[in-house]
C-alpha cells in the first residue's frame, strides 16, 4: 500500500480523498494555489504545498509544478480527483515514467477514450450498441453534411477530445450545419487544443444513463449499477439519482453487461464510467467513457456501501478486487444535488464571501464540501461549492429527505442554486420520474414570467 499520496486537486474532492487516505492509514499532501491558501483541504492533509498563482493553468493544471511538489514531498502516488489533470494522458504518462503511481487508469486508457470518435469505433467493433453517427472525425463541412444525411436530422456535432458540454452543437436542418460545424470546431480547438469533431444522431428527450465500473490490474471488472443524470443544463449535470426510475432489473443487467464488455475491450483499469443514452423504447446506446472518478460518485456509494475512492487507491496499489458481481447489491435510493455559487435564475457566477454556512444533517444525509462560514468563493474555479446527497429506503423517501435537507441548508453572502433545486424536486413530472435531458429546458421555460 502507498505511504504518501499527493492530491492534485482542490475543494470537496480533495477533502474527500484526504478522508479516504486517513482511513487507510496513508499520509497526504495537498497542493494549493495562492487563492486557496488556508483552504480546508490544506488543513486536513498532513502536508500542503503551493503550486502557483490563482489561475488554474499556472497552478492546478501546471504539470511541472505539480510534479515538482510530488518530488519535493516524496510521495509515491498522485490522486487527480476529477477535472484539472484527471483525464490528461500526458500527465499520467509522465507520472508512470518517473515512478509515481497515477491513481486512475493507464495513460493509454485515457488517450484512447479521450478520442470520443475512436472510443465509439472500438465499442462498435465489439458488436455493442453505439449511437448512430459518423465513422470517425470529420475533415470538413461537406463530409459532415454527407454524414448527417445518412444519419438523419437532427444531429449533434461533438468535439472528439471533448467533455463537459464544450464543442457541441445541435443541428436541425441542412442550412444550419456549416455554421454549427465551424463553431463547434472553434470551441473544441479553444477548449481542448484539438478541433476534431464528429456527428451523432440527436435523440429527442433521451435519458442520460451512466454505469460505474471498477477494474483491477488482473482484468477483473464489476459494475455498480447505473446513475440517471438526465437533469442537466447545457450538458452540465445538476441532479443525479440511482437507481434510475426508468431502469428495471432486466435492463440493469443488460446495460451493466455492455458497460463491462466496453471496458474489457480497451483493457481498462481502475474506476471509470460508461455513459449511455436511453430512448423512450428502452433502447440504449454507448456514448463515451469517463476515465476518472465522477462528481456524482457518492450516490453509488450510498446504495452499494462501497467506498469508491478507497477502491481506486487499492486497485492502483496492485491489490485485487475483493468484490464479485454477485456481491454488489443495490439498497434503497440516493439523490445528489450539486450546489453551485450561481444566480439560480440567470445561472451567472456568484463569487464572494460566505458569511454564514450551515449544512443540513440527520439520518441519511451527506454533504461533501470544503466550505465553511467566512470562506471566500473565488472566481477562478468551477462554481460548485457543495454536493448534497441523501439516501432513502425508496425514491419517495429520498425525495422527501432531499427537500427537507435543501430547506435546512443555509448559505449566506452569495447566491446559490438551492432555490432552483427545491423547485425542481417539487415538479410533478420529476416526482413521477418523467424526465429526460430536455427536462430542465422545458422546466425553466415554464418558470419564466
Amino acid at each position: 500500500m502507498f505511504k504518501k499520496i499527493l492530491i492534485a486537486n482542490r475543494g470537496e474532492i480533495a477533502v474527500r480523498v484526504v478522508r479516504a487516505c486517513k482511513e487507510l492509514g496513508i499520509k497526504t499532501v495537498a497542493i494549493h494555489s495562492e487563492a486557496d491558501t488556508g483552504a480546508l483541504h490544506t488543513r486536513l492533509a498532513d502536508e500542503h504545498i503551493c503550486v502557483g498563482p490563482p489561475e488554474d493553468s499556472l497552478s492546478y493544471r501546471n504539470i511541472p509544478n505539480v510534479l515538482s511538489a510530488a518530488e519535493v514531498t516524496g510521495v509515491d502516488a498522485i490522486h487527480p480527483g476529477y477535472g484539472f489533470l484527471s483525464e490528461n494522458a500526458h500527465f499520467a504518462e509522465v507520472c508512470e515514467s518517473i515512478g509515481i503511481k497515477f491513481i486512475g487508469p493507464t495513460s493509454e486508457n485515457i488517450a484512447l477514450m479521450g478520442d470520443k470518435a475512436k472510443a465509439r469505433e472500438i465499442v462498435a467493433k465489439r458488436g455493442l450498441p453505439v449511437t448512430p453517427g459518423s465513422p470517425g472525425v470529420l475533415n470538413n463541412e461537406q463530409d459532415a453534411l454527407e454524414a448527417a444525411k445518412k444519419i438523419g436530422f437532427p444531429v449533434i456535432i461533438k468535439a472528439a477530445a471533448g467533455g463537459g458540454g464544450r464543442g457541441m452543437r445541435v443541428v436541425n436542418k441542412t442550412d444550419e450545419l456549416e455554421r454549427a460545424f465551424q463553431a463547434a470546431q472553434a470551441e473544441a480547438k479553444a477548449t481542448f487544443g484539438n478541433d476534431g469533431v464528429y456527428l451523432e444522431r440527436y435523440f429527442i428527450e433521451p435519458r442520460h444513463i451512466e454505469v460505474q465500473i471498477l477494474a483491477d490490474q488482473k482484468g477483473r471488472i464489476v459494475h455498480l449499477g447505473e446513475r440517471d443524470c438526465s437533469i442537466q443544463r447545457r450538458h452540465q449535470k445538476l441532479v443525479e439519482e440511482t437507481p434510475s426510475p426508468a431502469v428495471d432489473d432486466r435492463l440493469r443487467r443488460e446495460i451493466g453487461r455492455v458497460a463491462v464488455e466496453a471496458m474489457r475491450a480497451i483493457q481498462y483499469r481502475n474506476a471509470g464510467t460508461v455513459e449511455f443514452l436511453l430512448d423512450k423504447d428502452q433502447n440504449f446506446f454507448f456514448m463515451e467513457v469517463n476515465t476518472r472518478i465522477q462528481v456524482e460518485h457518492p450516490i453509488t456509494e450510498m446504495v452499494t456501501g462501497i467506498d469508491l475512492i478507497k477502491e481506486q487507491i487499492r486497485i492502483a496499489a496492485g491489490l485485487p478486487l475483493t468484490l464479485k458481481q454477485q456481491d454488489i447489491q443495490i439498497s434503497g435510493h440516493s439523490i445528489e444535488c450539486r450546489i453551485n455559487a450561481e444566480d439560480p435564475e440567470r445561472f451567472t457566477p456568484s463569487p464572494g464571501l460566505i458569511t454564514r454556512y450551515r449544512p443540513p444533517g440527520g439520518f441519511g444525509v451527506r454533504v461533501d464540501s470544503a466550505m465553511e462560514s467566512n470562506t471566500m468563493v473565488v472566481p477562478h474555479y468551477d462554481s460548485m461549492i457543495a454536493k448534497l446527497i441523501v439516501h432513502g429506503r425508496d425514491r419517495q423517501e429520498a425525495l422527501a429527505r432531499m427537500r427537507r435537507a435543501l430547506s435546512e441548508f443555509v448559505i449566506e453572502g452569495i447566491r446559490t442554486t438551492i432555490p432552483l433545486h427545491l423547485r425542481i424536486l417539487s415538479n410533478p413530472d420529476f416526482e413521477k420520474g418523467y424526465v429526460s435531458t430536455s427536462f430542465l429546458e422545458r422546466f425553466l421555460a415554464q418558470q419564466s414570467p
